[in-house]
């Protein structure tokens, strides 16, 4: 990773990127220019590469669950001339789930960076966790984790992306993470057409908490009790010794990702498949007992 830590000082500014920018097309890559672009700015530090999308992508967004990476993406775009006017907003999915230290941290982050429009999206039509447990029943991410991960992260994204006319999406995921990440791009392309970001990519574990030390980002209070990578409370616990940073989610299974990072559209026509047969089920019961 190609450093650049430098602290410079930050003016404020009120509205957002992409505010008058719905009228533009879409932003094409074809395959070749794409490795080009991924072949250049492999190189770069991340705040060049922070500028690269800024210049180059409109409604641009930074899509954060506030871990580190993501916190150290959010005080490096802080610091950047070109965003002093126009910051580039977040969206957090707040999946009803999280710790509570989590959502604390989002407190500090607003304190901190009070100039950074916030976007929360929560799932459809369940704004509480109890609302959610009436609605899906118990533990469903015991039940049923694929469906879980489809409506408490994915449909709540998706609809954030198209409410807010998102093109592009800068992420926190990193090589160093391994799994599915250990051969990822700077820039690549869903199915959707959706443009991710990566600009720290490159970095490490160690290389990231560096900067968040050095710059005094705020960072969740569970990473001084062992956590290194925090989802929701039910299914994140403290990696043990010399396991990788990411083997605290999901402990015990073979799991990866959240399903962010997953096929979208069989996400969403599994998901769909499954809650028509929840109904109908649903619909049969209540019709024996009448």
């Amino acid at each position: 990773m190609t450093k650049d830590l430098s602290s410079r000082s930050s003016e404020s500014g009120d509205s957002a990127l992409g505010d008058s920018l719905e009228s533009l097309p879409p932003v094409i890559f074809t395959p070749s220019h794409l490795a080009h672009i991924n072949a250049r700015l492999n190189s770069c530090t991340p705040q060049q590469i922070l500028e690269w999308a800024i210049i180059t992508i409109p409604n641009l967004y930074q899509t954060t669950a506030f871990g580190l990476t993501g916190l150290a993406t959010i005080d490096m775009l802080s610091k950047l001339p070109i965003t002093q006017e126009n910051p580039v907003p977040l969206i957090f999915i707040d999946t009803l789930h999280h710790f509570q230290e989590t959502l604390d941290l989002v407190d500090r982050v607003r304190a901190k960076y009070p100039n950074v429009p916030l976007h929360v999206y929560t799932p459809e039509n369940t704004p509480t966790a109890d609302a959610f447990t009436a609605l899906h029943g118990p533990k469903l991410w015991e039940r049923d984790e694929p469906l879980y991960d489809y409506l408490v992260k994915v449909e709540p994204a998706r609809r954030a992306y198209a409410d807010l006319n998102v093109r592009a999406v800068l992420t926190g995921r990193r090589r160093s993470q391994g799994a599915d990440r250990s051969s990822l791009p700077i820039i690549e392309l869903d199915e959707t057409g959706l443009i991710k970001i990566n600009p720290l990519a490159s970095a490490s574990f160690a290389d990231v908490k560096a900067y968040i030390d050095d710059n005094g980002v705020p960072y969740n209070a569970l990473l001084d009790q062992g956590y290194k990578s925090v989802g929701d409370w039910h299914s994140t616990v403290v990696p043990k010794e010399g396991e990788s940073e990411r083997a605290g989610r999901w402990a015990g299974k073979e799991k990866t990702e959240c399903g962010l990072h997953a096929d979208y559209f069989k996400m969403k026509a599994e998901a769909k498949r499954k809650l028509l047969e929840a109904q109908a089920a649903k619909a049969a019961a209540e019709g024996v007992q009448a």
